[in-house]
């Protein structure tokens, strides 16, 4: 049953992955970029800092009494917004002519569906999270939340930044899990919470997240007795980006198979992060947690390396990509 889990959770990364570089040229056309494509370090910088306090903060609400269920809502909330202007941004790319024109004409009233179809699906996600978190909810709201996070952070980070930012955040991971091993204790109460900022794959469609023991409780037994296995919604954005990253501000150039370099070249990233990932899999069928990003985020980086040499025949690496 464990290969179930890990082909699970593999179809979540790779898919959420091809989501993403699916959105990344579309968005950027949209100009839903951060502007951290400049020189500047600010940006790499604030969203660095984020990520390692985002953590923090949890745990710290977390810890006073009868706290959960706020900061549950706060969290699920901020879900919500955020969702809600990705996916107006996506379903805006569906409309062939914009808003629509109501009648009376004269009165020059308009409706947009792009709005309105985005509002639905983000307050059903909401609804959903709410009264029925279910592994499958959170799931498929981490996986959407998932695809468009990571084209957006691809439109917004030139490679340069790319990779200071998969840089840094490895190290950060390694430490988070391995020594101050708060990473751990975010994941306790991320699966107490059913917050879509993790990833769930059962052995069985009809596995009850909501009456499932603590992942500490979890840890305390075989691996194989195991009834799911997670991954960080980290896991899979923050290597995606540099896939991303790579599409857009490469050259898309001919190359092989009258496919563009910039293609060929995020195709290596998503492939040496999946050598990460086979590496991850091992190790956490071991039982123990595992740093996710220093394998995914290494190999993404030596995938990059590899097939950018591949294809452009240079040893610049494209750095200046998105400056």
């Amino acid at each position: 049953m464990a290969n179930v889990r890990w082909a699970g959770l593999l179809g979540l990364y790779v898919g959420a992955q091809v989501v993403g570089l699916a959105l990344a040229d579309p968005f950027r056309s949209e100009g839903l970029a951060s502007g951290a494509t400049s020189s500047s370090p600010t940006a790499p910088i604030a969203l660095i800092l984020v990520i390692v306090l985002a953590p923090l903060l949890i745990l710290l609400f977390a810890r006073r009494q009868g706290s959960l269920g706020g900061l549950r809502q706060v969290i699920l909330v901020a879900i919500a917004g955020s969702l809600f202007f990705t996916l107006y941004a996506t379903f805006l790319l569906l409309e062939p002519s914009g808003p629509l024109l109501l009648p009376p004409y004269g009165a020059e009233l308009y409706i947009d569906p792009a709005l309105i179809l985005a509002g639905m699906a983000s307050a059903g996600i909401y609804l959903a999270l709410l009264m029925e978190p279910q592994w499958y909810v959170v799931d498929f709201a981490g996986f959407v939340a998932g695809g468009a996070l990571i084209a957006i952070l691809g439109v917004s980070f030139g490679i340069r930044w790319a990779f200071v930012i998969l840089g840094a955040l490895m190290v950060y991971d390694a430490i988070a899990v391995y020594r101050t091993k708060h990473m751990v204790s975010l994941a306790d109460v991320v699966t107490e919470m059913k917050l879509p900022i993790l990833m769930v794959m059962p052995d069985s469609a009809g596995f009850d997240y909501t009456a499932a023991p603590s992942l500490k409780e979890q840890r305390g037994q075989p691996v194989e007795e195991r009834s799911a296995m997670y991954m960080g919604l980290g896991d899979v954005v923050i290597p995606g980006m540099l896939v991303a990253s790579s599409f857009v501000w490469l050259p898309d150039m001919p190359a092989f198979a009258g496919v563009g370099a910039n293609l060929w070249v995020a195709a290596g990233v998503l492939l040496g992060s999946l050598v990460g990932y086979t590496v991850l899999m091992r190790l956490v069928l071991g039982g123990n947690p595992q740093a996710g990003l220093p394998l995914l985020n290494g190999g993404a980086i030596g995938g990059y390396l590899l097939a950018y040499v591949l294809v452009f025949r240079s040893f610049t690496f494209g750095l200046t990509g998105g400056l």
